[in-house]
Order: C-alpha cells, then structure tokens, then sequence
C-alpha cells in the first residue's frame, strides 16, 4: 500500500486552493518553512497531521516554538528537515538519514545523492519572479521512494527518475508491523 507524504514550503501566510487540493489524501504534512502565519498550519492541520520548522522569515511570536531543524522516521524512512539546505551541518548519510526536505529557494527540486533523496518542494505561497508555484509529494511503497513535483497553477505534476543505482538504507530490511507512519520526532533548536 502507498502512503503519501505532502511537503510544502515557503507559503508566507499564503494557502492557495491549488495547495490545499493538492495535498488531500496525504498521511503526514511537512512544512519546510516560511509559514508565514499560524493559520497556514492550522488549515494544514485540517487535511493530516503536520510537521514544520521555522524558516528565515518566520519571526513572529507565533513560531518561536518551531524547530529550525527536525528529524522524523516515516515508516522504515529517517526524513531530515530544514529550511534551507545551505545550513546543512551534517552529512545524510553518516547520520542514517535518507531524506533531507528543504525549501527557501522557492526552485523545485528533486535531486539523489547517493541513496540520499534531497527535495525541495519550491514555493506554495506569492510568486517570486518567474518560479513556478508548487509542492511536492513522496509516494512510500514498502521500501521505495517515488517523490514528485506538482505544479499548482496550469502544469501536470512532474515525477522524478528513480535514483541511479542506490537504494535507501533501509531497502533490504522489512518494515516493522504495525509501526506508526510517523514514528518519532526530535526537535533541535539553534541558539
């Protein structure tokens, strides 16, 4: 069976429809910062349970308690979340981690490294510039990752290549029975 993780980012204070469509069905929302309003959350809330960190423009009193970095298992998957990738400190494969989710950009972007799966979902919120506005989802099938941009204004949603010749760390292990989708959280602010 295939679980859907939504991922949206850099939405600053704006829930398109589009967005909003686009992410009903998922199992688990992840929001990579730039939220923009506690409300984007709250309706987010409304379609799956939600995951954010606080991006750079996230100052308000609202997001203090945002991590700036967190880290979730999702089914036999450990997903690594930021908002910008620049800050990046440790090495995903060293630390176990098989996703690393990052926005700020505003680019869509799906990009393997190895067995490790970098996307950035692009931005769902006001267009900047010519970038296209959409978000991202990760279909989870057993041991296989198939992440996808979905455009939300006027484009087909665009699959990614599979990865070459890698396969996530955890691809020969079975995943655990009965095991929640999202499994645990921790939560790392800077100081």
């Amino acid at each position: 069976m295939t679980t859907v993780i939504g991922v949206i980012s850099d939405t600053h204070g704006l829930l398109r429809p589009e967005a909003v469509a686009a992410l009903e069905g998922s199992a688990l929302i992840v929001h990579a910062g730039d939220i923009g309003s506690a409300d984007v959350l709250e309706h987010l809330r409304a379609l799956a349970p939600v995951v954010a960190v606080r991006g750079n423009n996230d100052t308000d009193s609202w997001a203090r308690s945002l991590p700036e970095v967190l880290d979730i298992d999702v089914a036999q998957f450990r997903v690594h979340v930021l908002h910008d990738v620049k800050t990046l400190t440790r090495d995903p494969i060293a630390a176990g981690i098989d996703v690393v989710i990052a926005g700020h950009s505003h680019r869509p972007a799906i990009r393997w490294q190895g067995s490790v799966l970098f996307l950035n979902p692009g931005s769902a919120g006001p267009r900047r510039f010519s970038l296209p506005v959409t978000v991202a989802r990760i279909h989870v099938d057993g041991p296989t990752l198939a992440p996808e941009v979905v455009p939300l204004l006027s484009a087909p949603a665009t699959p990614a290549p599979a990865p070459p010749d890698a396969t996530p760390a955890d691809a020969g292990r079975p995943a655990p029975s009965r095991r929640p989708l999202l499994a645990r959280a921790r939560r790392r602010n800077r100081s």
